[in-house]
């Protein structure tokens, strides 16, 4: 069983999409498992206040560092061996990569969700192990990133997808993103299925398909395409 903690200033935010639809039943046949835990269950004050002032000035505030460490400790006490993820958008990209990286990780992982404007330095340096940003664009909290980051790791534990073929030849395989996909009518609003994927012919199916994804790499995504390209020459 795949194991996920995260580690939030809104506990109420979760399960919330992920106990639905492929994940929702892989959680419910026991192939993954969440634990959430609440960062302000260790703020001393009636108000549970979980931010304080930044050092040198400035605008925002800093997530107390004692109360996510102590939130991270809480949470290795269930999963030891569990890596913790720091959401940020200062972080290294994610990607299928790294997505296919953390679902092979044995003990699982911690996911800690930042607010305001972040967590001390102190608390990175001494129990992060992965800085990770889900894209060049800042949200209102980490919570919002857990949901995609979640997705595209279970979509890698085994059994989740039920088939494993579906891996294959995915977007973002080999730097190319995934070719046009069709289904019946044949014909739709004008529009027919090309002929080559009724022809039979898997070899040039499957050339068709090489064609289509690498035209629609070099118009969407130039700087994809140009690793393709530099990955191909060596």
């Amino acid at each position: 069983m795949y194991k996920v903690a995260i580690l939030t200033l809104f506990p109420d935010m979760f399960p919330g999409i992920l106990e639905h639809s492929i994940t929702g039943r892989a959680k419910a046949n026991g192939l993954w498992d969440l634990k959430v835990f609440d960062i302000r269950q260790f703020a001393k004050d009636r108000h549970k206040t979980a931010d304080d002032s930044v050092y040198g000035g400035g605008a925002g505030m800093l997530m107390k560092p004692e109360l996510v460490a102590e939130t991270i400790k809480l949470a290795k006490q269930e999963m030891p061996d569990a890596k913790v993820i720091y959401l940020t958008p200062t972080g290294t990209p994610f990607s299928q990569k790294k997505s296919i990286e953390f679902a092979n990780l044995e003990g699982g992982v911690i996911l800690l969700c930042g607010h305001y404007e972040g967590i001390d330095q102190r608390v990175i340096d001494l129990y992060v192990d992965y800085e990770v940003s889900i894209g060049d664009y800042v949200l209102t909290g980490g919570e919002v990133a857990v949901f995609p980051l979640v997705d595209a790791i279970l979509r890698n534990v085994e059994g989740v997808l039920g088939n494993s073929a579906t891996l294959h030849e995915e977007s973002f395989d080999n730097d190319l993103l995934e070719y046009p996909h069709y289904t019946r009518p044949v014909e739709f609003e004008g529009l027919e299925v090309p002929g080559v994927l009724k022809s039979g012919n898997h070899a040039k199916i499957a050339q068709w398909r090489l064609e289509k994804a690498i035209e629609k790499t070099k118009k969407v995504r130039p700087d994809l395409y140009k690793k393709y390209l530099e990955n191909k020459e060596k």
